[in-house]
């Protein structure tokens, strides 16, 4: 019986030595998860419902409140359950699942944020000819092409780590992570060089840059423009670069941790995993909510604050 256990189950280890605590971190991320599916829900609801925020800026903010909600289910009802449980266990396909969902998220967030920040190029360096490149089709395109693109190439190195034998059952975490590699017999050098060129640079690093210069050129252009510019381009781009600042700093330390985690103490786990399902979750809708005049107009409204 355990030799069939440890063939088909890995442990979550990052709750070792948490169940005096159970029922409070229980009721804290039972809190989160309601208030990020509000949240979320609130802003896709806002954007679908009103007509003048039906432009491409405001399109791909829905899309992220969207993906935030994916995020949430990947993760949440997972966490809720084991947090409640004498035993913190997960077969390995499900494990694989969860990885693959969440770095496939991941990636359509930074994708999602790349495309913003085009939008918010051609709007404020190029407003004459904007209408003529973000029509509706360009939009679709691009919605498209950021979910599946990550699915199509993270499933490559999700099927290969289902072919590979394990031979060790802990995860020191709270839960599938790329350190699912670490619990293969042998590191394959196909999954390694597969995700280091395809996923973490192609879809990762390639993002990260082309924001960072499409911001950078946006700054450059608004300086020698009016004042009015300028408090456009704040407005605007401000959220987008707050968003993609936690985004990085997240992706580090992930890359750190699948490199590193058995030197991590248990309460960098904790804390990070708390970073992880604040982010995108509820980081996203709260940036979005209150520094987006429009958005946070019809927040107002709906909650009769006006």
């Amino acid at each position: 019986m355990g030799e069939e256990f440890n063939e088909t189950y890995i442990t979550l280890g990052g709750f070792e030595g948490m169940e005096n605590y159970r029922y409070l971190y229980f009721t804290l991320l039972l809190t989160l998860c309601i208030l990020s599916i509000c949240s979320n829900a609130i802003i896709v609801y806002i954007i679908w419902a009103h007509q003048n925020l039906h432009e491409s800026m405001y399109i791909f903010i829905a899309a992220l409140s969207v993906n935030s909600l994916l995020v949430s289910i990947n993760i949440y009802p997972k966490l809720l359950i084991d947090f409640l449980s004498e035993k913190q266990t997960v077969s390995y396909s499900v494990c694989l699942l969860q990885y693959f969902l969440y770095y496939c998220l991941g990636i359509v967030d930074l994708l999602l944020l790349a495309a913003m920040a085009f939008d918010r190029y051609v709007s404020i360096c190029k407003p004459l000819v904007y209408p003529n490149i973000m029509t509706n089709r360009t939009v679709v395109v691009v919605l498209v092409f950021a979910w599946f693109m990550p699915a199509s190439q993270l499933s490559v190195s999700t099927v290969l780590s289902a072919k590979q034998k394990v031979c060790h059952f802990v995860i020191k975490g709270f839960f599938c992570t790329n350190s699912i590699f670490k619990l293969h017999c042998v590191n394959s050098k196909v999954i390694s060089v597969f995700g280091l060129v395809s996923c973490m640079f192609i879809l990762g690093i390639c993002p990260v840059f082309f924001v960072l210069f499409t911001y950078a050129r946006i700054l450059f252009i608004v300086y020698k423009s009016s004042n009015d510019v300028r408090q456009k381009a704040a407005e605007t781009c401000l959220p987008h670069l707050l968003v993609l600042l936690c985004f990085t700093a997240l992706g580090t330390y992930d890359v750190v941790f699948a490199r590193f985690d058995d030197n991590f103490p248990k309460i960098v786990h904790l804390i990070m995993t708390l970073q992880v399902v604040l982010y995108n979750p509820l980081f996203n809708p709260i940036i979005y909510g209150f520094k987006m005049k429009e958005i946070f107009k019809h927040l107002k409204k709906l909650f009769g604050c006006t």
